[in-house]
């Protein structure tokens, strides 16, 4: 099973829109306040809250946010705000098939937003269907090969313990759903990337956080079926066209057909 083309693919791209959601508070906000409302404002009972809590303090986003954040979501006192999942599709430059993941707590200013946007890197903006038939939706869960164990002395930090790669991968490869594993390493840690079923990536999500594995990312991705070809040149300008589009604060995810 253990690989790294694909991986390092996403890794890649993942990296990019990592980078970009740090520069704005207002994405790791209302990430937040909508994994409160799917799964409830505790985060020990919540693993995708958890993961979220995590990012935002990695870039700086301060705790009392975090609480507002999490109010927001479960509708507490007046805070309470909806917050609306929805995919658009259409083409950029050169005929590439995009499909764009938004969440936004005002529809009409968004579709109008990513319409422009499309507009604006000479694409289209497409119906439903014109786009994702060509797109499989699975689970990726980043996993570190290890545990976290508390420190024996208080105030200070709990410890990563390090496991073997291959013994970490035996112990979830039987997990119902996982389609494929491939190994990395990052910042001298070693890491599984797990792929799951669509329908299997909750279960997966869970199962490995019951084998006590530490999980550094989980969401579900969008991976074309047929790919598309681009030269070089072609290739910046569809890269920068997408940059733009991921740049709109409610864009969470931009996923393509490009090689």
């Amino acid at each position: 099973m253990s690989g790294h083309s694909k991986w390092d693919t996403i890794k890649h791209k993942k990296a990019l829109n990592d980078a970009k959601k740090g520069k704005s508070f207002s994405k790791v906000s209302v990430q937040i306040t909508h994994a409160a409302r799917q799964g409830g404002g505790d985060p020990n009972m919540n693993p995708t809250l958890r993961l979220y809590i995590d990012k935002a303090k990695a870039v700086g986003f301060s705790n009392e946010n975090v609480e507002k954040a999490i109010k927001k979501g479960t509708g507490e006192g007046s805070e309470g705000i909806i917050i609306d999942e929805i995919t658009y599709e259409g083409f950029g430059p050169h005929d590439v098939q995009l499909i764009v993941d938004v969440l936004t707590d005002n529809k009409n200013r968004t579709v109008a937003e990513i319409r422009q946007l499309f507009d604006g890197i000479g694409g289209k903006m497409g119906d439903a269907g014109s786009v994702s038939w060509n797109f499989e939706t699975k689970g990726y869960i980043e996993i570190l090969c290890g545990h976290m164990e508390k420190s024996p002395k208080y105030g200070e930090p709990d410890l990563f313990v390090a496991e073997n790669p291959e013994e970490v991968e035996l112990a979830v490869m039987d997990l119902p759903g996982i389609l494929d594993i491939h190994e990395f390493e990052d910042n001298g840690k070693k890491g599984l990337a797990l792929y799951s079923k669509f329908e299997s990536f909750g279960a997966v999500r869970d199962g490995v956080s019951k084998l006590g594995y530490v999980i550094t990312e989980a969401e579900l991705i969008k991976e074309a079926k047929v790919l598309k070809s681009l030269k070089d040149d072609e290739l910046e300008k569809v890269n920068l066209a997408i940059e733009k589009i991921e740049e709109n604060d409610d864009v969470q995810n931009v996923w393509s057909n490009i090689e």
